[in-house]
């Protein structure tokens, strides 16, 4: 379940699933966010599938929509503003995720690409993995031409309510596939970027703004 809270003073989004591990999505801010923290990553998004294992050695990752933590002490976030982002958490081995997945990113499968290396670095297990998918641009709000309609709904075995007159489900769809992987711990944020756009950034309802909320962890 989804409620609101506070980060240093600032509202913030969580899940109650991720209790083990303070991640949070952050909503439209007055001003910029402080996360408090010394070492702090965001990677070069570029809409791709490439994943990163975060190290001790860099604080750069170029063209990286996905980063996977088990590092301390360092805090790590992606930027959204329609586009569906995936936090994972697991509990076992203390291994961390962050996803972004836009319709070329799940396209792509980048969810259960981040969970794959996951489980063939750390010996993540499906069964114990958590996956939280932020608030992104609902189904409501989505329109697609046919061509980004038929990759998306490729990607997964079950595909008849994903979409409605060319309106796509990105949240439902990147949910099916971790679930085809075999997790099955998965909430959902009931919000929408365009219809809540009080509360979070929509490039589309705000004619391509460069704004962004963010899908964080501080590990």
């Amino acid at each position: 379940m989804f409620y609101f809270d506070t980060y240093n003073g600032q509202k913030v989004l969580r899940s109650s699933l991720l209790e083990g591990l303070n991640a949070f999505f952050t909503l439209k801010q007055e001003k910029p966010f402080d996360f408090g923290r010394k070492r702090i990553i965001a990677p070069v998004q570029t809409h791709s599938d490439n994943v990163s294992i975060i190290d001790d050695k860099t604080n750069e990752y170029p063209n990286t929509d996905g980063l996977i933590c088990k590092s301390k002490n360092v805090t790590y976030y992606l930027k959204f503003a329609d586009c569906t982002p995936i936090i994972f958490y697991d509990p076992v081995n203390k291994i961390s995720a962050i996803a972004h997945a836009g319709w070329r990113g799940t396209a792509s499968k980048i969810g259960v690409k981040t969970f794959n290396i996951m489980h063939e670095k750390f010996g993540s297990d499906a069964k114990d993995v958590i996956a939280v998918i932020g608030t992104s641009i609902s189904v409501c709000c989505y329109e697609v031409s046919d061509d980004v309609k038929n990759a998306l709904c490729s990607t997964i075995k079950n595909n008849k309510d994903c979409y409605k007159n060319n309106h796509v489900d990105l949240k439902i769809i990147n949910q099916r596939q971790l679930y085809e992987a075999g997790i099955t711990k998965i909430d959902i944020s009931p919000y929408c970027t365009s219809c809540n756009n009080e509360l979070f950034y929509s490039y589309r309802k705000e004619n391509k703004t460069t704004m962004r909320h963010y899908a964080v962890v501080v590990q």
